[in-house]
């Protein structure tokens, strides 16, 4: 070590004597780096740490290469301890290796815990408390991990309680939580207590405004300013508050923003829509502004190309935008073939009749009432069900 550090000084030396006596290029002497840098068992350990951290991530928490990768820049592993008690802890309270590597890969500083039955836990067990099972609270947590971050006193339990307060009942508040498990991190008087009062100050019955909170709370998470802007243009669209149809408006222009409403009109005039039909299947169905633009095309081209129905009768029944291709209107269409081939049924057959009625009713009506004619209906139907394809989109 003494002689090290002695050729370190040395080389050290004539660097500074070089400069000093002719600095010009050619007597400059620069020292190799390790000489300027002779300890290097600190960028060793480094190395190691990172290299230990990438392989724990991979081999104990079953990240991809390039996820342990990326979370390998908020934290280094030196040992296995603190993890490995973590990923004990979430084992113990019922959480599968994906859930819980879908939480490492969120949320990676959560490795680093030093004592979970003092930070975790109490998250954990006020959800039980509540009723909820360990498979739904390792749900929650998995659906927005941040959750385990943020202050049980603070934030977690004034947000459930106000769903408690507003629906009278834990078990609403765990639906809400279950469906928009975020809901409990927002401000709650910049978000969910703000838009509650919007709605009220629109004479929206309070039945309806818990529909909308219990079934889409991710609606009320916006800005108090852009949903009183949406409310305002729902009502001047002749919307009614006191009716569930304003809700739904409300809905379907909160889950758009206004450059993707405008794409979806011009969607729909593209299928020969016009302003005065779009309003009209607004008002009947606004979720038909919901779906996706994928959707939407996949619906209206086999209504209008494979089926050769006009699409103005569509602009008529906006719902059959929001049923399943493969699950209802392929199968469907399927039966009405064969009936249309033996002429059993007009050509003019309502499209509501075929792809809106339930299930019951269009056993009796299309498939039941011609077994004598068409014995074979029954087999084709269920053989569409069952082997019809994956979605393609997401409603």
């Amino acid at each position: 070590m003494k002689m090290m550090m002695a050729g370190f000084l040395q080389n050290a030396l004539r660097f500074a004597l070089a400069i000093t006596a002719s600095p010009t290029r050619q007597s400059l002497y620069f020292p190799p780096i390790f000489l300027l840098h002779p300890f290097s068992s600190s960028s060793t350990s480094i190395a190691e740490s990172h290299s230990f951290t990438v392989s724990y991530l991979i081999d104990s928490c079953g990240l991809s290469h390039k996820d342990a990768l990326s979370a390998s820049k908020s934290i280094c592993l030196k040992t296995s301890e603190k993890p490995d008690s973590v990923l004990a802890f979430f084992d113990s309270h019922g959480f599968s290796k994906p859930q819980t590597s879908k939480i490492v890969k969120s949320r990676p500083s959560l490795l680093l815990t030093s004592d979970t039955d003092k930070t975790l836990l109490p998250k954990l067990d006020f959800f039980y408390s509540k009723g909820v099972s360990r498979p739904d609270v390792a749900k929650i947590v998995v659906s927005n991990s941040v959750i385990l971050n943020r202050s049980l006193e603070n934030q977690i339990i004034p947000s459930f309680n106000f769903l408690k307060d507003f629906f009278r009942s834990d078990d609403m508040a765990i639906s809400v939580v279950k469906r928009f498990s975020r809901v409990l991190l927002f401000d709650l008087h910049t978000y969910l207590a703000s838009n509650i009062n919007a709605l009220q100050e629109f004479e929206v019955p309070k039945s309806n405004i818990a529909v909308l909170l219990k079934n889409h709370p991710r609606s009320f998470m916006v800005h108090p300013n852009r949903f009183r802007e949406i409310l305002e243009k729902v009502k001047e669209m002749g919307f009614n508050p006191s009716q569930m149809k304003f809700i739904l408006a409300t809905q379907a222009m909160r889950a758009v923003g206004k450059s993707t409403w405008e794409r979806k009109i011009n969607l729909f005039k593209g299928w020969g829509w016009s302003e005065e039909e779009i309003q009209s299947a607004f008002t009947k169905f606004p979720l038909c502004m919901a779906y996706s633009e994928d959707k939407i095309m996949a619906n209206m081209d086999f209504l209008v190309n494979k089926m050769g129905r006009d699409s103005s009768l569509i602009a008529q029944c906006p719902v059959l935008i929001s049923l399943s291709l493969e699950k209802r209107i392929i199968p469907r269409y399927s039966v009405v073939q064969v009936l249309l081939s033996k002429g059993l049924i007009n050509k003019d057959f309502s499209l509501w009749a075929v792809f809106g009625s339930v299930e019951k009713m269009f056993r009796h009506k299309f498939v039941n009432c011609f077994e004598d004619e068409a014995p074979q209906l029954m087999k084709l139907y269920r053989e569409k069900i069952i082997e019809r394809p994956a979605p393609r989109w997401k409603s």
